[in-house]
């Protein structure tokens, strides 16, 4: 049988899940309603790198690891 601090602890835990669900959809409902706080979220946005030599490389550093992680 339970004991009644645990169903407290549950309880509380419920509790402050519910609550940050709440702040999230909340906070979502308001940046659908304000169209200038979605256009500051996208200006903040990092631009990607276009040059040719950004996204994966393999490395010596990447090599080893891959010669590491083998079963």
């Amino acid at each position: 049988m339970k004991t009644e601090s645990e169903s407290v602890k549950r309880r509380v835990w419920l509790g402050s899940v519910a609550a940050v669900g709440a702040a999230v959809a909340g906070t979502m409902a308001l940046a659908r309603r304000n169209p200038m706080a979605g256009a500051a979220m996208k200006a903040e946005a990092p631009v990607p790198d276009s040059s040719p030599n950004s996204g994966y490389q393999l490395t010596e550093h990447v090599k080893q690891y891959y010669a590491t992680a083998r079963i």
